[in-house]
Order: C-alpha cells, then sequence, then structure tokens
C-alpha cells in the first residue's frame, strides 16, 4: 500500500544558512543579499527594496544585546588583563580607554549581531519567514 498523501514539508526549497548569515551580518537582505536590512540603526525594514522579501515578522527581541554583551565583555576581560600586567595606566586613563573601546565595540556589533538572528530567523523559516503557499 502506498501513501497518497503530499508533505508539504518535502516541497520547501531548502535556505541555505551560512550564506544567509554572512548577509545579516553585512547588515543586507538575506534572501536577495542586495536590499538594505535596516531602515536606520536598529529598525527592520518591513520588507526588501529589491526582491521584496517581508521581514516585518521577525523576533530578534533581546538577542543581539545578549550576544553583544558576550562578546565585548570577553574582549574587554582579555584587554583589561594584558593593559594592567603591561602597563600599569593611571585608573583614569584606563578607565576611559575601556569605555570608549566598550561603546564603540557594542555600537558596531548590535547592528551586524540584530542582522544575523533576522538571518538565521529568515533561513529556519522561523516565525513567519515561511514560504506564503
Amino acid at each position: 500500500m502506498t501513501d497518497q498523501s503530499t508533505n508539504t514539508a518535502d516541497s520547501i526549497v531548502e535556505r541555505e544558512t551560512k550564506p544567509a548569515i554572512w548577509r545579516g551580518l553585512r547588515r543586507l537582505c538575506p534572501s536577495c543579499g542586495e536590499g538594505a536590512l535596516f531602515e536606520g540603526y536598529l529598525k527592520v525594514a518591513d520588507s526588501c527594496p529589491v526582491c521584496h522579501e517581508e521581514y516585518h515578522h521577525h523576533r530578534a527581541d533581546d538577542g543581539p544585546a545578549y550576544l553583544t554583551i558576550l562578546i565585548v565583555g570577553h574582549i574587554l576581560a582579555v584587554l583589561m588583563h594584558v593593559l594592567w600586567s603591561q602597563f600599569r595606566p593611571d585608573p583614569l586613563v584606563f578607565a576611559t580607554v575601556l569605555t570608549i573601546i566598550c561603546v564603540g565595540l557594542s555600537l558596531y556589533l548590535l547592528p551586524r549581531l540584530k542582522g544575523m538572528i533576522v538571518a538565521i530567523q529568515w533561513s529556519r523559516r522561523m516565525h513567519g519567514f515561511g514560504d506564503k503557499s
């Protein structure tokens, strides 16, 4: 006896995750890689201006902030150790330099990590990124 039912999950084309992640890190559309993913600094566009892929249903939430804190914290921990053990700077200079590095790294990484998370959601068809069929 053969199974006559059609499985819609088998007919869905696989989306590659790695290229989507790289596009997200570059703040580009995870689908086409040409359109901008963001309207502003952290505001995800409703759709891609080039391929019209919809983004409005993404759920990045607090993930980018947690990843940013994790990465920046690890970098600063090593940097603090190296700077203090090698140079013993004045505490005010030490705090100022580390604060500038912390803020700069955080501002650089946050939109890229948010783009990466939206791209992962797109490639895994999470939170409404599935086909419209």
